[in-house]
């Protein structure tokens, strides 16, 4: 291996390191808690070392909600496999569920805090790359669901943001405690019986 290649694989592997520990200290400690010094010390190298992979606390946080839109993906990409597309969206909705409460810090972060938009921001970035693959991969399914008989004088496009609007408002509510005290029941109950409610009303349409 030549001196540049060595120089490359090793500023992959630095870059690497600062992102593992940027995502252990958020998952743990929360986007507080993560900041440029604390993952300094984790990785024992100096905050300005950080400073010369990403431009600032933000950029970090960018990237870490990326990996979990890959995560996330990769587990959607996986019912392509399903061929009838209303069983593909009823899964879909499913499967958002399930990622969202198994990795509930994650899901902040994509799709409820503000530091990764405000990268895009700063970086002049109008376009959302992460969400607007997520969101096709739903547009295309009810593209299909329509094409197949169902959802008939509905607009794709608007259906589909509001299928994911109300979807990430139970994930919503879920994950910041707000289906706690609402009633008797066990939230998970209401949780679960909400979703169902909801996979109902579409079947309908």
């Amino acid at each position: 291996m030549g001196i540049a290649e060595r120089k490359t694989k090793e500023k992959t592997e630095l870059k690497a390191l600062i992102l593992a520990a940027a995502r252990g200290l958020f998952l743990e400690r929360g986007i507080e808690e993560t900041s440029i010094r604390n993952i300094a010390e984790v990785i024992e190298y100096s905050p300005a070392t950080i400073y010369l992979y990403f431009k600032d606390k933000d950029e970090i946080l960018h990237e870490l909600h990326s990996q979990g839109f890959q995560e996330m993906g990769s587990r959607m990409r996986e019912l392509m496999s399903v061929s009838d597309p209303m069983e593909r969206l009823k899964e879909l909705g499913r499967v958002y569920l399930e990622f969202a409460r198994e990795n509930t810090e994650m899901y902040d972060l994509m799709f409820i805090a503000k530091a990764p938009m405000h990268f895009l921001e700063k970086m002049e970035e109008h376009n959302w790359s992460e969400g607007k693959v997520a969101f096709d991969f739903l547009l295309n399914t009810v593209e299909e669901c329509i094409a197949a008989g169902r959802f008939a004088g509905h607009d794709p496009c608007g259906l589909s943001f509001m299928i994911w609007s109300c979807v990430h408002g139970m994930v919503a509510l879920e994950i910041r405690d707000r289906c706690k005290g609402i009633s008797n029941e066990n939230p998970d109950i209401i949780f679960r019986g909400a979703f169902d409610a909801f996979i109902k009303i579409i079947d309908v349409l």
